[in-house]
């Protein structure tokens, strides 16, 4: 038996609670609780006994369709003092919905959200269901990146800088274009945009050295782990590994242009991934810190990747032929913690061997 086969089966998964619709993502509170987004609306405070509280107040209206609904959740870097999380939805409006990112506190009592404020509407609003991406992460300078999906039927849009579709912001925690972003004051260009060429986006975060990656939802086959920079096209619909939904090419069936971005990563056939994180803490030993997790929706397992060189080396399947895996974090604990999706998705937390 291999190694990672061992450490596979050593792994154990504890419910923490269970019950939770749709989960989408999990942020860390004081003193051992969660917040937790569910899909059709809800936010909630899971306690440390895996109980969970009733749906917070003040959380906005969403358009909960297909892949809509309230998505990912973060805390402010200065939580502790300030109370001031984010988090992003599907907005609904009279011609559509677009992702739209929000600022609000947690009140004292964890009984609702208070000063609720859209500091950011993706533009255009789009008769779609599909592709909304969604994935907060504040970097080390403060500066929030927000990934945004292509919304399906408009992927063409991903290789425009006249709007947000297929495109990764970076951003002010008021939502404005964060200082020194690389279109800022070109002719045409949404000043907020960092990188474009994207497609769906539903997992990213910092490594241990501070850059921001990000994987996104290939269209069949050609999911990919990306590390965008200032201004890099990242090639979505041009280039892809993917194929059309039922088969055929996309356009012209390139996996490579020169001016745009290959992959770091890809997976052939696709896996569905959604969240991301790396391990940093000694928790599960030598062999794993450093890895970064990925979860699969469609084949229902936490990929462990194994990486030297900034490359992809190894995978390992963990937790294989459960449900299917929405959002990974590290906890305060140094464990890892994970998210199912389905109608009674559950908080599981990582035991090490």
């Amino acid at each position: 038996m291999s190694i990672s086969a061992v450490i596979a089966q050593e792994i154990r998964a504890q419910p923490v609670a269970r019950g939770l619709e749709h989960p989408w993502a999990v942020a860390f509170l004081p003193q051992g609780r969660f917040l937790v987004t569910e899909r059709p609306g809800r936010m909630r405070v899971v306690d440390p006994q895996g109980q969970l509280g009733a749906p917070l107040a003040g959380v906005p209206e969403v358009a909960a369709q297909g892949q809509g609904g309230l998505l990912d959740v973060v805390l402010d870097s200065g939580f502790p003092a300030n109370r001031v999380l984010y988090f992003c939805f599907s907005e609904p409006g009279p011609r559509g919905s677009s992702t739209a990112l929000a600022r609000a506190k947690l009140s004292a009592d964890l009984s609702r959200l208070e000063d609720v404020k859209v500091i950011f509407s993706q533009k255009p609003k789009v008769a779609s269901s599909l592709h909304f991406g969604c994935r907060i992460v504040e970097s080390r300078d403060g500066t929030l990146f927000l990934t945004l999906g292509d919304r399906f039927h408009r992927k063409d849009d991903a290789q425009k800088l006249d709007n947000h579709h297929g495109k990764v912001l970076r951003l002010t925690k008021d939502g404005a274009p964060a200082p020194g972003n690389p279109f800022a004051g070109r002719a045409g260009a949404l000043a907020e945009i960092w990188s474009f060429g994207h497609r769906n986006s539903q997992g990213a975060t910092l490594a241990p050295d501070g850059s921001f990656w990000m994987h996104e939802h290939g269209p069949q086959g050609g999911d990919e782990i990306n590390v965008p920079e200032a201004g890099r096209n990242h090639g979505w619909p041009v280039i892809t590994f993917g194929e059309n939904y039922g088969g055929g090419k996309i356009g012209e069936g390139l996996t490579a242009q020169a001016g745009m971005e290959p992959p770091l990563h890809y997976w052939v056939p696709s896996i569905a991934p959604s969240g991301m994180a790396f391990l940093t803490s000694d928790r599960y030993g030598p062999a794993m810190k450093g890895n970064l997790f990925v979860g699969s929706l469609k084949f229902s397992y936490l990929a462990r990747l194994e990486l030297a060189g900034g490359k992809v080396v190894r995978e390992h399947k963990l937790l294989a032929g459960g449900e299917r895996v929405r959002d990974v974090r590290q906890g305060p604990d140094g464990l890892l913690y994970v998210l199912t999706d389905s109608s009674r998705g559950s908080l599981l937390r990582l035991l090490p061997p």
